[in-house]
């Protein structure tokens, strides 16, 4: 089984959301069984918080089935149990290095990139384009199942 894991800043709005569309879309391929998929935060401001409401009506417009949510922050723990980590913005980069400051087994990446797409998944909290975000978001994670299903290199 594959263990993903996604993180942005707070985790209200863009890892909670990847980790929702991710979920979905493997259910919806019934490869569920394949995946196991959370989501974290770099920073500490949101612990314990739901999906921040415009994320939320976000994804219930698109279908996503979402659940009670509590925003939790990555630690060493995580960078141990999780096969990939994928962030959402180069914040994020500097971030998770506060946390984890070596990733000598290569697992963390920015997910847009590791995808073969150009620049940030901007954060929706400071730019209310959340259907811009949700889009992006999907087919980054559209892309990421079909590679890791193809069996390409992990990078």
């Amino acid at each position: 089984m594959k263990k993903i894991l996604f993180v942005c800043h707070g985790n209200i709005c863009r890892s909670v959301a990847a980790e929702f569309i991710f979920n979905n879309l493997v259910r919806k391929q019934n490869l569920n069984h394949l995946y196991y998929c959370e989501s974290r935060a770099t920073s500490r401001e949101e612990i314990g918080n739901d999906i921040y409401p415009p994320m939320k009506q976000t994804l219930i417009k698109y279908n996503i089935n979402i659940e009670r949510h509590h925003a939790k922050q990555i630690d060493e723990n995580d960078y141990r149990n999780f096969d990939l980590i994928f962030l959402m913005d180069q914040e994020n980069l500097w971030g998770i290095k506060q946390i984890i400051p070596q990733d000598d087994l290569k697992k963390i990446h920015l997910l847009s990139e590791y995808v073969g797409l150009s620049g940030d998944i901007e954060d929706p909290w400071y730019t209310g384009r959340y259907d811009l975000v949700y889009k992006k978001l999907k087919i980054c994670i559209e892309r990421l199942i079909e590679q890791i299903n193809n069996d390409t290199e992990i990078k």
